[in-house]
């Protein structure tokens, strides 16, 4: 294993914790050259040449921590790349080999409630285009919003409600660069169903339930109301959380294939009188249930990867 430190080692837990001090958030659009900068910082440092990219939230990034061969980026070495200062993100990127594939893992992500544009919250995606990533698979904690979800579960997102992106918070707005995607992007088919399929195969055959359901993104980071938690059943969510729909719009713009799943860490409340409370230590909690499903889901979809 191959750990490069650089200015990463000097920060400490507070940092970790969102304390220090955040860059690049002055709003200024990415440019090409950018994200080729911070490829270039990665190829430097390993000679594995990625095709997969894992996107591991809340609690979710021991999984990187099982990769061979790895090399481990810290975020804080690569230029514009955005700080994860939420516990539960180590703020990493890790490159390396698993079940016959290399992978760039990342182990967290920033999110838009820190103060991030959509743009530089989805800067990590059009690196891993840059590296000559074609597929990404991105892992997000989850209130469980259909009645029928347990925490523990797992939900494959065949389909997402992007609140922010539909009030103007779309990391697609602005001047568009062509060579790097189409103006308009069709979502019809935002995941790709013979991932999808593959994965369900894969959870049927090691009795793992695995739903399959509509994500709802919120911009965060309050967790939501009863009433809002009324309204995105209403409006047909399964799970929410305030992550990945960025991405994934990203994602789709570079022509990458994109599957995604929850891990449903707490039941979203919909009642007032409630004595339940939702934190965000119960989501850590639930990740040591919620990680050996995933991992055994995401292994057998890489050890015979759909092409």
């Amino acid at each position: 294993m191959t750990v490069f430190s650089g200015h990463a080692a000097a920060r400490d837990f507070s940092s970790a914790l969102g304390v220090a001090k955040l860059e690049n958030r002055s709003g200024e659009l990415h440019q090409r050259q950018d994200y080729q900068r911070a490829a270039d910082l990665i190829r430097g440092r390993t000679d594995l040449q990625p095709t997969i990219g894992l996107v591991l939230g809340s609690g979710l990034g021991t999984l990187a921590d099982t990769l061979g061969r790895r090399t481990i980026v810290p975020y804080a070495d690569i230029p514009g790349w955005p700080q994860a200062t939420v516990h539960g993100h180590q703020g990493n990127l890790v490159v390396g080999e698993l079940e016959g594939q290399i992978v760039a893992a990342q182990q967290g992500r920033a999110h838009f409630y820190e103060g991030y544009t959509p743009q530089q919250v989805t800067f990590p995606i059009r690196v891993m285009k840059e590296l000559g990533i074609h597929s990404v698979i991105l892992t997000n904690a989850a209130g469980g919003v259909n009645p029928a979800y347990r925490v523990g579960d797992l939900m494959l997102l065949e389909d997402h409600i992007n609140l922010p992106g539909m009030v103007g918070a779309n990391p697609l707005m602005g001047p568009n660069d062509d060579d790097m995607g189409e103006r308009f992007v069709g979502m019809a088919q935002a995941y790709d169903r013979h991932l999808r399929q593959r994965a369900l195969e894969i959870a049927r055959e090691r009795n793992i339930p695995l739903h399959s359901g509509v994500y709802c993104g919120l911009s965060g980071p309050a967790f939501e109301t009863p009433a809002e938690i009324r309204m995105i059943r209403v409006l047909g969510g399964d799970t929410v959380g305030m992550s990945t729909v960025h991405e994934v719009l990203v994602a789709r713009h570079a022509g990458m294939r994109v599957m995604a799943c929850s891990g449903v860490t707490n039941v979203a409340i919909d009642a007032v009188d409630s004595n339940l409370e939702t934190n965000h230590l119960e989501v850590l909690e639930a990740a040591e249930i919620i990680v050996p499903r995933l991992t055994t889901i995401l292994k057998g979809l890489l050890r015979n990867f759909p092409t």
